[in-house]
Parts: structure tokens; C-alpha cells; sequence
């Protein structure tokens, strides 16, 4: 920090650390309401109060605010996701439960869920945001979900399943749900209902995959 800053203050400090926050929480709100490809940077800049350039000293580009926003948000959901999973012991259903259960959770913030709404929407016209998502989110989880599932048929507590594609009809339930109610406008009466889908999949999902009681 230059010694101009210092000489300002504290409360100086604290509005510049503050801005990349403020930037992203602008960019985030333009892109829920225009859309990503709409968004000017100069319309972000004018949300945040700051100049064109001041955004600039900050993220680089409009696709540098997506990685921001998914950094910032989705991506610590992602470790979170990452703890629960990593070096359980004894039956695994009760760590997936517990993580998508969390995760189902998280998604109820409305601007949280809007960043993979908004790659959603975008993906096609912007398949670098699908590419950033893949490698800041999915490549993180997935291969250790598929450990947890080889471990759980290994120990007796699932079915000899593919692991790889049991990971695939974990999440593929919870993304169909959002991808219905993004791309189609189809959603259950009370909203997108989270937590009723959790409880359900998680029924349906435990009934076939656990292996019966008389094969252990």
C-alpha cells in the first residue's frame, strides 16, 4: 500500500479493499438482469460508482468477473464439499447425504444459485465459462466422489456400481432440476424446492444403490 493510502486512513484502506466486492456484486447484478453477453464493463463500472479503468485494475475482462464471481462464491462450496468428502470412514452414504444436503442448502441463496444459472445461460455463446466452471469446480469434486464410491463397493456398503457414472446420476438429478427451471421455466408450485427434491432424491437414490442387508 503507497504511502499516500496510508496517509488517508483506515477508512481509505477499507473502501479499496473493499472494491473488488463491490465490482463483483455489481457485474453479478447486471448480468442477472441483462445478461453476460449484454453487460459493458462500463456498465459495471457505473453500478460500482467507479471508473471503466478502475474495474480494469481489477479483472482484466468481463470473463475475468465470471471467475471472480464463481471464485468467490461457488468454489469454496466446492471445498466445503471437498472436506465432507475427503477421508470419510465407514459407510459413505452419510457423507453424500451431508454434502448434498449442504450443497442444497447453499442453493437456496438466490444469488448464489444465479452464477451457475448465468453459465447456464451463456455456456453456448461462451464455452470458456463452461471450461472455467469445469476446472475451478467439477475437476475438484468429482474425482473424489468417485473414490468415496469405489470405497463404499470395496467395504460392503454399495452395490458393484461404475463408480464414475454412480457420480454422474448423483448430480445429474440436482442439475436436470435447475436446467428445467432455468431453460424451461419449469418449476415445482413453491419454487425450485431444494430441499423436497434432496429428501427425494436421496430415497430414490439409497434404495438402489446400497447393497441389500442379505448380500453383506
Amino acid at each position: 500500500m503507497s504511502e499516500q493510502d496510508n496517509q488517508r486512513g483506515p477508512k481509505f484502506r477499507r473502501r479499496a479493499e473493499a472494491r473488488p466486492d463491490e465490482v463483483l456484486d455489481a457485474a453479478l447484478d447486471l448480468f442477472i438482469t441483462k445478461g453476460f453477453a449484454a453487460t459493458r464493463v462500463e456498465d459495471i463500472a457505473r453500478q460500482a460508482g467507479l471508473s471503466k479503468g478502475a474495474v480494469y485494475l481489477y479483472f482484466p475482462s468481463k470473463e475475468a468477473l465470471m471467475e471472480g464471481l464463481v471464485r468467490r462464491a461457488v468454489a469454496p462450496i466446492a471445498s466445503l464439499a471437498l472436506h465432507q468428502l475427503e477421508g470419510v470412514e465407514g459407510d459413505p452414504r452419510l457423507a453424500i447425504s451431508a454434502t448434498l444436503r449442504m450443497v442444497a442448502g447453499k442453493l437456496a441463496d438466490p444469488r448464489l444459485i444465479a452464477i451457475p444459472r448465468l453459465i447456464m445461460r451463456e455456456v453456448v455463446q461462451f464455452p470458456e465459462l463452461a471450461e472455467m466452471y469445469r476446472k475451478e469446480v467439477l475437476e475438484q469434486i468429482i474425482p473424489v466422489a468417485i473414490g468415496l464410491i469405489n470405497r463404499g463397493i470395496a467395504e460392503g456398503y454399495l452395490r458393484p456400481v461404475d463408480p464414475e457414472l454412480t457420480v454422474r446420476s448423483i448430480v445429474g438429478p440436482i442439475a436436470l432440476h435447475l436446467i428445467l427451471a432455468e431453460v424451461f421455466r419449469m418449476t415445482p408450485a413453491d419454487g425450485l424446492a431444494m430441499d423436497r427434491l434432496m429428501d427425494n432424491h436421496l430415497a430414490i437414490l439409497f434404495d438402489g444403490l446400497s447393497l441389500p442387508e442379505r448380500a453383506k
